[in-house]
């Protein structure tokens, strides 16, 4: 586990957001990263330019941030590669019963006031400490 520092989760915050902020400002979008994903892969369209540019920011910031900061991007290490698989799947299964993923809901639905995005995001969040319990205390893996 590693060390919470407020400083960098303000910053981080505070990327986030604006590169929420300026995507729906922009270019009149909501930064629902699965809702990307999903136009670049499985609904193509002639819009693809914009979201392509958005989920390379995404990998070159983190990339940028480990190498300015001398520090590796942790990898997910002790868990079987099925386990992974399935909660990948069950990700994408559960993001679109809800029309959305934590980004789309969390971040921008959460900062418009919508009702449905409060429900969903709590129901991320519930779902998420149930799983961290099952998999630490009922499976016996624990990081």
């Amino acid at each position: 586990m590693t060390e919470f520092t407020p400083l960098h989760a303000l910053l981080g915050g505070l990327l986030i957001g604006s590169a929420a902020t300026l995507l729906l400002w922009l270019n009149g979008r909501i930064a629902g990263v699965t809702g990307m994903v999903t136009g670049l892969l499985v609904k193509p369209s002639a819009a693809q330019l914009w979201r392509l540019l958005f989920l390379l920011g995404l990998v070159a910031g983190t990339a940028l941030y480990s190498r300015l900061a001398h520090t590796p991007t942790p990898l997910r290490q002790g868990f079987p590669l099925p386990l992974l698989i399935g909660a990948g799947l069950l990700t994408g299964y559960g993001t679109a019963q809800a029309n959305g993923c934590t980004s789309g809901h969390g971040v921008c639905g959460l900062a418009r006031f919508s009702l449905r995005s409060l429900v969903a995001t709590g129901t991320f969040l519930g779902m998420a400490m149930l799983t961290t319990y099952v998999v630490r205390h009922g499976l016996g893996l624990a990081t």
